[in-house]
């Protein structure tokens, strides 16, 4: 296990310069883009859900003690592991949700302006498929 502090730019070029590893992550914001990377750059990468890595967690949560937990958690053969999505998956991913939100957003205003409207005893039934 490496224990070194390094800026986003410095681990590019640090993890570029290591020989083919295992590296470990948890899966959070950006994991995917990371776990791509260190692909590309010959590494067997293994990413963790966070709920799966707390229980190796020996004392108070920092940086250097979450990267202890997530080493161990690594080595575990019983060790589940998220799998690394693609970039068109991620893409795909990406607008599905983005149009949850555009409906969600449609739906919300839809009851706003009705709500609105009844103050004014003025409710529409037909008012969502107006808008």
């Amino acid at each position: 296990m490496l224990i070194k502090r390094l800026s986003r730019a410095k681990l590019i070029e640090f993890v570029a310069n290591l020989p083919p590893c295992i590296i470990g992550i948890e899966a959070c914001g950006g994991s995917h883009y990371w776990a791509r990377l260190f692909r590309r750059n010959g590494h067997e990468v293994r990413m963790m859900s966070p709920q799966f890595v707390k229980p190796y967690v020996k004392s108070n949560k920092n940086d250097r003690n979450d990267s202890e937990a997530i080493a161990e958690a690594c080595t575990r053969p019983s060790m589940r592991f998220v799998p690394i999505k693609a970039l068109e998956q991620q893409d795909v991913l990406m607008i599905h949700r983005a149009r949850e939100m555009s409906i969600k957003n449609k739906i919300s205003q839809a009851n706003q302006i009705r709500g609105m409207l009844s103050e004014f005893d003025s409710v529409k039934n037909a008012l969502q498929r107006q808008l």
